[in-house]
């Protein structure tokens, strides 16, 4: 959101194709460490002496005993609803910023229409980030607190540095900003405490407030330009909350509801029923977006209520699903809501070994 905007722009003439070069580059750096690690990884087994564990061979009917879970395509729905209802979103955000908020034409010879600025803006991003997670695991108040306040401090100055810019794109990108302060200390919670389906049913609850948020609320503050930025940025923060909410709570809740030798392959279905949402959502938001919108020529006009409500529906799916994995869970006892690490019950005391 950040340095894609800049490429294209580069020597005054736009092309979407210096951004996608960009993006290039990052896969292939990730394709080089993924090699490396490969190599590390079969240098370290040479080492130590330990072959890959020889486990049953892959069988077809390893996917019948998946497919046969009720918890597993409780988790396997929600996972698509969330995703489908966040990763399409992200293709249209931008859009429906330009369509709800008011910018003005920033002057092009200003600090905040230079490329300089999203350099900056990327490394006080960095600072939110490190900050964030270095107070998540903070042994002392003084240090927890106050790696928090800069954090917060510098997620202020983000978001006032993407207002001054007055571009949706800087605004947008603030969405993974809180999820990356909170994500640690969701994961720290459902290790310890445990309630997982409830973070779901939570996360759902977000997910459809946010939606409706941008659908009704944010286009009452057109022309508000402080108002609609301020909401504008509440709710984005707030999505990303949300979607923090999956990593940490869906996820770990998987390897509670199938054997652990197919684990692997349980992740691979959900995986594969997710991408199914992450290619048919993106065509029915533009399908929706086309109909209730003809005649408008102007990108910068549509209305995205419609696709808003699509959206926030699927919320509203994820809420009933998730209250069902609740019930399923307390009937069938599938530890959803217990906490991952157990303290040991009625530990072994060790005996003195006699002379």
């Amino acid at each position: 959101m950040i340095f894609s905007p800049m490429f294209a722009k580069l020597g005054g003439s736009i092309d979407v194709s210096r951004s996608v070069a960009f993006g290039v580059v990052l896969l292939m750096i990730a394709l080089i460490m993924f090699i490396v690690y490969f190599f590390m990884d079969k240098k370290l087994d040479a080492q130590t002496g330990e072959a890959e564990e020889k486990d049953d061979p892959f069988k077809v009917s390893d996917i019948g005993k998946i497919l046969s879970s009720g918890g597993f395509w409780l988790v396997a729905l929600l996972c698509v609803l969330y995703y489908s209802a966040i990763f399409p979103f992200q293709k249209y955000a931008v859009n429906m910023l330009q369509c709800n908020l008011t910018f003005t034409e920033v002057d092009p010879n200003s600090f905040w229409a230079g490329s300089t600025v999203t350099i900056v803006q990327y490394i006080i991003m960095l600072i939110v980030a490190a900050t964030a997670f270095i107070s998540n695991f903070s042994k002392t108040k003084a240090m927890k607190y106050g790696m928090l306040i800069v954090s917060v401090i510098c997620l202020v100055i983000f978001c006032y540095m993407g207002y001054m810019r007055q571009s949706a794109e800087t605004v947008f990108a603030v969405f993974p900003l809180l999820a990356v302060g909170i994500t640690p200390i969701l994961g720290n919670y459902v290790d310890h405490k445990g309630k997982a389906a409830s973070m779901l049913v939570l996360g759902s609850l977000l997910l459809i407030a946010c939606h409706l948020t941008f659908a009704f609320i944010l286009p009452m503050f057109k022309g508000n330009e402080i108002g609609g930025i301020t909401v504008a940025y509440l709710t984005i923060l707030v999505l990303g909350s949300s979607f923090s909410l999956v990593p940490a709570s869906l996820w770990p809740s998987v390897p509670k509801l199938v054997d652990s030798k197919i684990i692997g392959s349980a992740y691979a279905l959900i995986f594969w029923i997710q991408n199914i949402g992450l290619w048919l959502f993106p065509l029915l938001i533009g399908k929706v977006l086309e109909n209730t919108n003809e005649g408008v020529t102007d990108p910068t006009k549509l209305d995205y209520t419609w696709p808003l409500i699509m959206l926030a529906s699927l919320g509203v799916a994820a809420l009933v699903l998730g209250l069902l994995l609740k019930v399923v869970d307390k009937k069938k006892k599938l530890g959803l809501e217990e906490p991952n690490i157990k303290p040991e019950e009625n530990p072994v005391e060790e005996q003195p070994v006699e002379a």
